[in-house]
């Protein structure tokens, strides 16, 4: 490969985040190393460095456009090893408020597939790379910095190991980073923060795939609302197996005994996941999670970021992960670490850390806005908030018979849309068409279910 220049960057972390920011700079650097403390596996398996592997995880359509401009075809090797490919709004059905969208083909694709896969065939692709390294059983603990503290230029590891000096070091051990505690180490003062808390809970079980579940539909998300914080989730994944996932918001916790799963699952508003747990076989025990709050840390204010040192992925941003952003803000944090070495290298930490957050801005907002139309999850709520969130009321009831609508709410899900086109001029009128007819449809519908009661 030819000389770059730019020299070497050492990446913590072989996960997701990790893997993507490995392959972004192997285009601007002459080495890259990925450290990481686990000894990886040698197939698709969770693993102990990434608790969450064994949780229910998707593939945003954005996420996984950007997953194929880095690997070109790992979207059909992730096929031919199982996966499915799905369109959010035909082979899955999305409840809103208790109510499935409109459905019609949305055009997005979706992949039904693990974290452990996912992880594994990136992997494959990264080692591939004829100048990066995956160091594996290699933990990294403190940074290397030039005497004034003005530039990270290592990282010491574990292991009795010399440290690795780097012209770069990119933090991606995501939750469990400690990019802080080593920042005010060498003297730097912690950046702001925001956090929001939305203290979710969940709980994820494989079962055993069969075409007749779900009347065909390969998944299903039932969105947690006011009065009801709990919801829950079935993707159909590689290995003919459904991927189950109910969660709870502020406190409102799943049980993980089989007759308490079920009267967790009877319990929300539309009766699809209840149908299925009844019908499908479990393949494994169910495995509980924790998450306190969603968090970002403002670097792109920060008064002083040493050269030299760059945090992504869940160590920059974590959220809320019933919204299934996680993977493909990684992505978006990976283009433009590439897009900005590829312009040059100097003054990087505080160029990516603008641009950074813009994109995580926009899944922040749409995130912490659903969170907050709970009563019980503290944080502001201007006048503007209030209306606009009474205007989104009014447009997840107009989706359900306004495939327009759904198509639109979907593309802001999946991250290939601003959330801005759900106020565009023409989907005013439609919502306001549209929920007159929904209100109809209801009116007509309640009688009906008397009746059959």
């Amino acid at each position: 490969m030819e000389s770059t220049g730019n020299g070497h960057a050492v990446v913590i972390g072989a996960s997701i985040a990790g893997l993507l920011a490995a392959r972004a700079l192997s285009e601007a650097y002459d080495r890259v190393t990925v450290l990481d403390r686990d000894d990886l596996p040698a197939q698709p398996l969770p693993r102990r460095g990434v608790p969450q592997s064994r949780q229910l995880h998707v593939l945003l359509t954005r996420g996984a456009q950007i997953l194929e401009e880095f690997f070109p075809g790992v979207t059909d090797d992730l096929l031919a090893a199982g996966a499915l490919r799905l369109d959010p709004q035909v082979d899955t059905t999305y409840y809103l408020d208790g109510r499935a969208i409109a459905p019609a083909p949305s055009g997005f694709t979706v992949l039904g597939v693990t974290r452990p896969l996912v992880e594994y065939h990136m992997r494959q692709r990264v080692e591939r790379l004829p100048n990066v390294v995956v160091r594996p059983g290699v933990e990294a603990v403190g940074l290397l910095t030039g005497p004034d503290g003005a530039a990270v230029t290592g990282v010491r590891t574990t292991g009795g190991d010399a440290p690795e000096l780097a012209d770069l070091v990119v933090d991606a051990a995501g939750r469990g980073s400690r990019a802080l505690a080593w920042l005010r180490a060498a003297g730097v003062a912690e950046p702001e923060s925001s956090r929001v808390e939305v203290d979710v809970v969940y709980v994820t079980r494989s079962y055993r795939w069969e075409p007749g579940h779900l009347d065909g539909r390969h998944g299903l998300l039932i969105v947690p609302m006011p009065g009801t914080p709990r919801g829950g989730a079935a993707v159909h994944v590689e290995g003919d197996r459904w991927v189950v996932a109910l969660f709870g918001l502020v406190g409102d916790t799943p049980p993980v005994d089989d007759e308490g799963m079920l009267a967790f699952a009877e319990s929300l508003p539309v009766p699809d996941l209840i149908n299925l747990l009844r019908e499908a076989k479990p393949l494994d025990d169910p495995v509980r999670m924790r998450y306190p709050a969603s968090e970002r840390w403002h670097f792109e204010k920060a008064g002083h970021r040493p050269d030299g040192f760059v945090v992504v992925g869940d160590g920059l941003c974590s959220f809320n992960p019933t919204y299934g952003q996680g993977m493909s803000v990684a992505a978006m944090e990976a283009l433009i670490l590439r897009d900005l070495t590829r312009a040059g290298t100097a003054g990087l930490p505080a160029r990516f850390y603008r641009e950074a957050a813009k994109a995580i801005d926009a899944a922040w907002t749409l995130s912490v806005g659903g969170d907050l139309r709970f009563p019980e999850i503290a944080g502001h709520r201007s006048a503007l908030d209030r209306v606009l969130a009474r205007y989104l009321d009014r447009y997840r009831l107009a989706a359900t018979v306004d495939p327009t609508l759904a198509r639109t709410f979907l593309g802001v899900a999946q991250m290939v849309a601003p959330a801005t086109a759900m106020v565009a001029p023409g989907h005013l009128v439609r919502v306001f068409r549209g929920t007159r007819r929904a209100r109809a449809r209801q009116r007509v519908q309640a009688p009906a279910r008397r009746r059959d009661g």
